[in-house]
């Protein structure tokens, strides 16, 4: 099943939109010279925390710790992470530090 060419401008000016809309309205809602709001200084402080705290659930939740691999490639890919931010204190270094390293563990040893 394929796109006619009005759908495929229609998807794409669609993804524009949405992606321009994404980029612009935080500085349209919260302007230089206005003093950002007391609950969305909260938000910007909690929610990072709280997405990495939920992606590690995610990714945890079908371990198996007696049966497979037993969570070896899993332990080994966080003790990396947390030694990478404690190391430079970079997320996305963090991230995918980890990342990588899991996926060379399951690709390649386990």
């Amino acid at each position: 099943m394929s796109m006619t060419f009005s759908q495929q401008v229609i998807t794409i000016a669609m993804v524009v939109l949405g992606t321009m809309l994404t980029r612009f309205l935080p500085f349209l809602l919260f302007p230089g010279e206005k003093r950002t709001p007391a609950y969305i200084q909260y938000l910007g402080r909690v929610l990072p925390s709280a997405v990495f705290g939920l992606l590690v659930v995610y990714c945890l939740k079908n371990v198996h710790l007696f049966s497979g691999s037993h969570g070896i490639p899993e332990a080994v890919s966080i003790a990396l992470v947390v030694g990478l931010h404690l190391w430079k204190r970079q997320m996305l270094l963090s991230i995918a530090g980890g990342t990588i390293c899991y996926m060379l563990l399951v690709q390649t040893i386990f």
